[in-house]
């Protein structure tokens, strides 16, 4: 059984550009909260030239886009978002980036806050978002799951000294 949502824009409230002003989800279900997003790669470097808001803001959609798919959701599940500016004057190419990613009809309900600096220096934009998804959690094929990871690099401090243990059972019949 999936939650129900409701998207509502109450008539005596200001028409909404791009988001709801209420959603609603009822029923079972699961919420999911994605971390905020930067415009980072997946080596971890921020995208584009310096100041260059539009490949960051392209950037963060594409990292939330891939945080929905490793839970089987998509942009149309996202209830609600809050998004962080350094600089408000980049509204407008927030909300071009966004249309292009959000659904036209049932947007989520949205926050916009401009802060003085984010986490990453050069950081001019983070974007979290709650999703409201159906109470079955969909198979992932571990393949699929491995290879969506980047390899992470072997340390000399997690190697154990110690023989696994199957060796050592093997080395104790023969005695």
């Amino acid at each position: 059984m999936t939650a129900k949502i409701r998207h509502l824009n109450p008539a005596t409230l200001a028409a909404p550009r791009g988001y709801t002003h209420v959603v609603e989800t009822v029923g079972p279900g699961r919420i999911v909260y994605i971390s905020g997003q930067l415009g980072l790669d997946v080596g971890g470097k921020l995208v584009g030239q310096a100041n260059d808001f539009r490949a960051q803001a392209s950037q963060v959609f594409e990292n939330l886009k891939t945080a929905l798919a490793e839970v089987g959701a998509t942009f149309a599940d996202i209830v609600k978002t809050t998004n962080y500016l350094t600089d408000l004057s980049h509204l407008p190419v927030l909300r071009e980036v966004r249309a292009g990613y959000l659904p036209d009809t049932n947007p989520p309900a949205s926050t916009l806050i401009q802060i003085g600096a984010l986490a990453v220096p050069g950081a001019l934009l983070e974007i979290e978002a709650i999703v409201a998804l159906p109470a079955s959690v969909p198979a992932r094929p571990r393949a699929a799951a491995a290879a969506a990871r980047p390899k992470a690099r072997k340390s000399a401090a997690r190697k154990s000294p110690k023989a696994p243990a199957s060796k050592t059972r093997k080395k104790r019949n023969r005695k």
